[in-house]
């Protein structure tokens, strides 16, 4: 087994909370256990480029408390073809990087097992908003973008009571609905749209209305953003059937992604980004290090 004297770190895909904590456990270990760590800027692109610089603990003090990442993120078409993925691993072995951290979502796991297959050793970190990565209980970012969800549900929640206003809520999480539905408990939503489970606009529109009739001055609705049913049209069927409510649409966009990481999603990025370390020292590839259970 080729000892591993030298390891890059970079952060790929959607920006989440708690990532620069992964880049600072995961470069502090590696260099407890005698390693150089190299930082990989603007992920995939940044690694088929060249774009590198040397971590030391230094580099890295201070950013656990910090929202999105110091390496940078952008997307690669060139590496999701077979050609780029043989220049990615070109450029490890011409920089002498004999290993490598991947810290995002789905797609870039796959960049993880692309490159295991060309013998590259390579574990992965889980970090992403939607919690759409199988494995793990629970991704880096998603507790931080829940407990964002939750706050502008009840500073809206106010201004709904007031005005009596119907709030459609729009989550992100692309085809998963976890963050709609984490946030519809929490947040006392009348009703959840989701991928997984799918309402017609027609039944969200009667819970809406029951709401009316049962004398509540606001109705709140989560939408995920992949859900079948669209916010504006769901809006528009609202304006139609006069359910008793004017109909909004707060649109919280990407400050899903943004701010501090929780307390939870600083200690678990922690975790992950040692293990990931530990995993690679330890002759392990192409795998993903991961939250079971509870623990």
């Amino acid at each position: 087994m080729t000892t591993i004297k030298k390891i890059g770190v970079l952060t790929s895909g959607g920006d989440a909370p708690g990532m620069n904590s992964a880049i600072r456990a995961a470069t502090r270990t590696a260099l407890y256990h005698g390693c150089e760590v190299v930082g990989i800027h603007e992920g995939f692109h940044g690694l088929l480029n060249g774009f590198f610089s040397t971590l030391e603990a230094r580099e890295v003090g201070g950013i656990i408390q910090r929202g999105g990442t110091v390496l940078g993120t952008a997307r690669s078409q060139e590496f999701r073809e077979e050609s780029g993925q043989a220049r990615a691993a070109e450029q490890l072995a011409a920089h002498h990087i004999d290993a490598l951290i991947v810290i995002g979502g789905d797609g870039s796991m796959r960049g993880v097992q692309a490159l295991a297959q060309r013998g590259v050793p390579v574990v992965g970190v889980p970090a992403s908003i939607d919690n759409d990565i199988w494995g793990t209980n629970m991704s880096i970012g998603v507790d931080t973008a829940l407990n964002t969800i939750r706050s502008a549900i009840d500073k809206l929640r106010d201004t709904a009571s007031s005005h009596r206003r119907a709030f459609l809520i729009e989550t992100m999480g692309r085809n998963c609905g976890y963050l709609a539905v984490m946030a519809g408990v929490i947040g006392g939503a009348e009703v959840v749209l989701i991928p997984e489970a799918e309402l017609t606009i027609e039944e969200a529109a009667q819970a809406v209305e029951k709401a009316h009739r049962l004398g509540k001055t606001h109705s709140i609705v989560v939408v995920a953003e992949g859900a079948s049913v669209k916010i504006q049209d769901l809006a528009r069927r609202l304006e139609e059937l006069d359910v008793g409510f004017a109909t909004r649409i707060p649109i919280l966009g990407h400050v899903q992604r943004g701010g501090r990481p929780s307390p939870f999603d600083r200690l678990l990025a922690t975790r992950l980004g040692v293990k990931a370390a530990e995993a690679l020292l330890g002759g392990h590839s192409g795998v993903m290090v991961a939250l079971r259970g509870r623990a």
